[in-house]
C-alpha cells in the first residue's frame, strides 16, 4: 500500500451562477411593435417611427441600422405622402391620426391592445360622463402613452404623478379615475385613496384599476429574483422610466443591484465574492441585450482570466 503523504493542490476557484431573470424583457405590445416594424422593414422603403420604439438605445440604434428612421410629430407636416409611419406600442392620441390622414400618410398602428382599450375607454367616459366630471389619471407627465390618453378628452384631463399633486381637483365636482398601463397597483391605490379623502361628501367618485397586469407582476417576480442573488444586474435604457421604477423594486432588496444600459458599464470589483449573479430588466429591455451582459459578466468572473 502506498503510504505517501497526499501532496497539495492549489484549488479552482468556483465560478459564480450567473442567471438571467426568465420574466424579464420586452412585454407583449413592445414585442408586437418590433415584429410589425421588422415585418415592414422586410419590404424595403423607408419606415418611419413616430418617436423612439422602444425606451432603450441599443435596441433602437439595431433597428436604425435596418432602416428604421426615428422622427418627431413635427416631421410629419414634412414627409411626402405615401410615406409609412409606425405608430409605437405607447399609443397616439387623435390628433396624430387626423394629421397621418391629412398628409396622405400610410399608419402602422403598433399600438399595444391593453393601452387601446384604455383609450377607447377613457374616451367612452369622457364622451358620456356628466358635464363637470373632472378625469384624473395616474401617470407621468409628458410620456408617450400619457400624451395618448390624455388626448383622448381633448386636453382636458388631469395628469398626477403622486397625491400632492391632487390640489387641481375641484372637490366638489365628480371625479373618475385611471391610471396610465405601467404604473404600480400600490401607487394606483394610494392616489385613489387620497382623492376619496379629498373630495367632498357626497361627491361621485369612480376609481378604474387600468394597470396592465403582465407589467404589475413583475414588481413581485423581481423581488424575490433579486433576493436570491448576491448581486444583480439590472439592464435598462436611460429614458426607461419602468426600468427605474423596477430597478427600485429590486434595490430595495439586495443592495448589490447595479443599473447599468449594456454590458459595458458593468464595473469587475462589483462582481467581488459574489457567489451568485442576477441579470434582469425592463419591460423594454431586449432580450439580446441581457445574454450579451450575461456573456460579458462570465468573461469577467472567469477563474482563468488573464489578469487575475
Amino acid at each position: 500500500m502506498d503510504a505517501r503523504p497526499l501532496q497539495p493542490h492549489h484549488l479552482t476557484p468556483m465560478t459564480p451562477l450567473i442567471e438571467i431573470d426568465p420574466g424579464s424583457g420586452f412585454c407583449f405590445g413592445v414585442v408586437t411593435a418590433i415584429r410589425k416594424a421588422e415585418e415592414e422593414l422586410e419590404r424595403g422603403g423607408t419606415l418611419y417611427c413616430l418617436g423612439d420604439i422602444v425606451h432603450n438605445s441599443d435596441e433602437v440604434e439595431r433597428l436604425r441600422r435596418r432602416g428604421l428612421v426615428t422622427i418627431s410629430h413635427s416631421d410629419l407636416a414634412t414627409l411626402p405622402a405615401g410615406s409609412r409611419v409606425l405608430l409605437r406600442a405607447h399609443g397616439e392620441p387623435p390628433s396624430t391620426y387626423a394629421t397621418a390622414r391629412s398628409r396622405g400618410l400610410v399608419v402602422i398602428d403598433a399600438t399595444c391592445p391593453v393601452v387601446l382599450r384604455l383609450q377607447q375607454r377613457i374616451r367612452h367616459t369622457y364622451e358620456s360622463s356628466p358635464a363637470g366630471t373632472q378625469i384624473v389619471i395616474y401617470g407621468k407627465k409628458g410620456h408617450a402613452e400619457v400624451n395618448g390618453l390624455v388626448g383622448q378628452t381633448d386636453g382636458t384631463a388631469l395628469v398626477v404623478e403622486n397625491a400632492s399633486e391632487l390640489g387641481g381637483i375641484d372637490p366638489l365636482r365628480p371625479v373618475k379615475l385611471f391610471s396610465q398601463t405601467t404604473k404600480s397597483l400600490d401607487g394606483m391605490r394610494h392616489i385613489s385613496d387620497s382623492i376619496s379623502a379629498t373630495i367632498s361628501p357626497g361627491v361621485a367618485f369612480e376609481s378604474f384599476d387600468t394597470v396592465c397586469r403582465q407589467v404589475a407582476s413583475r414588481a413581485d417576480g423581481l423581488r424575490h429574483f433579486a433576493e436570491a442573488h448576491d448581486v444583480v444586474l439590472f439592464v435598462a435604457g436611460a429614458k426607461s422610466s419602468n426600468g427605474r421604477a423596477l430597478y427600485a423594486e429590486c434595490l430595495a432588496v439586495n443592495p448589490r443591484t447595479h443599473l447599468i444600459a449594456n454590458a459595458d458599464a458593468i464595473d469587475q470589483s462589483w462582481l467581488s465574492s459574489a457567489s451568485s449573479i442576477g441579470i434582469c430588466g425592463a419591460t423594454s429591455t431586449p432580450s439580446w441585450l441581457m445574454e450579451q451582459v450575461s456573456r460579458r459578466v462570465s468573461e469577467l468572473v472567469s477563474p482563468t482570466r488573464s489578469d487575475e
